[in-house]
């Protein structure tokens, strides 16, 4: 469990000039935009700066000397000011969230597309749950570095050199005292820093666990369930819970502490300035409006040094999350088109492996070695062999899922290698034995979206593989809504919905992959007359473990190891006394001791 963690226990750097710079890039569309925040900002923080100098005003120039119009007049001002930087605040907050949406639903639309052209050797390797993860959270995370995270940074910055201009202005002595805290601040932000990192660090490893352990405890609820697992998954869990709870409680006293002791030195700061102002005041270094003005300039000093501090939280999570999702953006598919790729101009359907070697990975060995075999326009062929023999690498090569790495494949004597990918597959109709049903209905299951497919051709599909029968008892139809993965259906009805969306297709070439396997005798019987009507002028490639369901092929080729041992009919293959009738035998003889 802990490889599947170990990039989830990196926190990373809190700032990546590589990463700002890729980042940053996603801004650029809006440069107007975060220009314009910037301006608002930059407007903000003097109007910030503009209220303690006004009550500097007030004081030394009028109060004090008792011309209270005056006074009324640097009121209305104030008033004025604080109107001004109301509405300025609400325009940027909302300019900075809208910036920060489109960002992230730009990133989000980007990674989805690019999941989508990677090949299916990423996704072998890469856990579902860790790239839903990239598509979620981490760019969550990546929203609040857009939205409150660098232009928000900026303006801390901002006010806090502003603040330390004007106070430098007015009474540089009483700034320095002001400022005299300010080690001991220092070296407070950085242990929070230090143990916050490590918090956080926590708190993601042990969410990252929590999902995993969730994910395979209700996907497998079944088996869960029937070994009466319920009490052990759930102390799994508590446990896996508490140590969540933990970790966030830890981090959660990190900031109880720090908080308070900036609000502390931020009061010893005061403490300061009363005490030089009042020894000053009589030396008129310092006046009353000075005194004033300061204490409420360093009121609002503190507060952007403790929210620079979150946002460095925010900073370093973004550049974890960054690297994240920018790893999979740079991961090249691993199958592409060549330049100019052909279409097919007169479809015919011939299928040739010539020599093929295949594994899927460098360092395994050769699943498929040295495969050779030709399939005439519209002829029919099984492919047969114990479990691991290669039977199903074979679909996927065909349909270019994976790149062979020594021989030839071709479609209408052309390198399948050389066709365009989506056209190549637009030509292959595909029913495989673990059928994924999409959340729905029956309709677009059936027709997966693509709108050139008419009803008419819908419910023709399905009466084909006979399922409208089926269909029309259920409420609405067609419209009948799918639930997830079709959680509702047996998994002989969707077999048979799955027959129904490959013929919907019309594909030049229909490729059957255990289609049959948990389909009941009665279904299946149906589902033979049907195939035998659909493949006339089809070629057709059917894998099956029951032998009796291929009987018809023109041809079937015996797989063994990853090799070809026999090609043949039925009949030549059994009175050949090989590795087909020790097949048949087996299957014969389990079928008469389970009768």
């Amino acid at each position: 469990m802990t490889d599947h963690f170990q990039e989830d226990e990196v926190l990373g750097k809190a700032y990546d000039g590589y990463l700002m710079k890729r980042l940053l890039r996603y801004l650029w569309p809006y440069r107007k935009h975060v220009l314009f925040a910037i301006v608002l900002m930059l407007i903000f923080t003097g109007l910030n700066l503009a209220g303690p100098y006004l009550v500097k005003i007030a004081v030394d120039d009028y109060f004090t000397k008792g011309m209270f119009t005056g006074v009324i007049y640097i009121l209305l001002i104030f008033l004025v000011v604080l109107i001004v930087q109301f509405v300025v605040q609400v325009t940027q907050t909302y300019l900075l969230q809208w910036i920060g949406q489109n960002v992230i639903y730009n990133i989000r639309v980007q990674l989805f597309a690019h999941l989508q052209k990677l090949s299916l050797s990423f996704f072998d390797k890469n856990p579902v749950g860790r790239l839903v993860t990239r598509a979620t959270n981490d760019v969550e995370t990546l929203n609040q570095l857009f939205s409150s995270g660098v232009v928000a940074i900026f303006g801390d910055v901002f006010l806090l050199l502003g603040i330390v201009i004007v106070l430098i202005q007015m009474q540089w002595k009483l700034a320095l005292v002001t400022f005299s805290v300010m080690p001991v601040l220092f070296v407070t932000a950085f242990i929070f820093r230090k143990y916050v990192r490590e918090g956080f660090r926590q708190i993601r490893t042990r969410i990252a666990r929590i999902n995993a352990f969730l994910q395979e405890n209700i996907s497998g609820m079944t088996i869960v369930q029937i070994f009466n697992r319920e009490l052990k998954n759930f102390k799994k869990f508590d446990e896996l819970n508490l140590s969540h709870l933990k970790a966030h409680l830890r981090t959660i006293r990190y900031f109880a502490l720090f908080f308070p002791a900036v609000e502390l030195i931020s009061s010893i700061a005061l403490a300061l300035i009363l005490w030089y102002g009042g020894v000053k005041f009589n030396s008129e270094e310092v006046t009353f409006g000075i005194l004033v003005a300061f204490i409420q300039y360093a009121r609002r000093f503190f507060r952007p040094i403790s929210d620079l501090s979150e946002k460095y939280n925010v900073l370093q999570s973004a550049m974890a999350s960054s690297e994240r999702i920018f790893k999979i953006l740079d991961e090249k598919p691993g199958i592409v088109n060549v330049d100019n790729p052909k279409r097919f101009s007169d479809f015919k359907g011939k299928i040739e492996f010539r020599n093929v070697w295949f594994r899927y990975h460098e360092k395994d060995p050769y699943v498929l070695r040295n495969i050779s075999f030709v399939l005439q326009p519209g002829e029919k062929i099984a492919i047969v062999g114990y479990t691991g023999a290669g039977k199903t690498t074979i679909i996927s090569l065909l349909s270019r899922f994976y790149d062979i790495q020594r021989g030839e494949i071709l479609l209408d004597d052309i390198n399948i290698k050389e066709y365009d990918i989506h056209e190549l597959r637009s030509k292959i109709g595909v029913v495989l034995q673990d059928v994924f049903l999409f959340t729905g209905d029956i309709e677009s299951n059936i027709r997966l979206g693509n709108c050139d497919i008419p009803k008419k051709r819908v419910v023709q599909a399905a009466k084909d593989v006979h399922v409208d029968a089926f269909i029309r008892k259920l409420p609405r139809r067609y419209k009948y809504e799918v639930k997830e993965r079709g959680s509702t259906f047996s998994q002989g009805q969707k077999q048979l919905l799955s027959f129904a969306r490959a013929l919907a297709y019309d594909p030049g070439i229909l490729i059957l992959d255990e289609a049959t396997s948990s389909v009941d005798t009665d279904t299946e019987l149906l589902i033979q007359d049907a195939l035998k009507r659909l493949m006339q002028n089809r070629t057709s490639i059917i894998i099956a473990h029951r032998l009796s369901t291929i009987k018809f092929c023109d041809r079937i080729i015996v797989l063994h190891k990853g090799e070809i041992r026999e090609i043949g009919t039925h009949q030549e293959l059994l009175r050949q006394k090989g590795a087909y009738h020790r097949l048949y035998q087996l299957q014969y003889k389990s079928q008469e001791n389970i009768d």
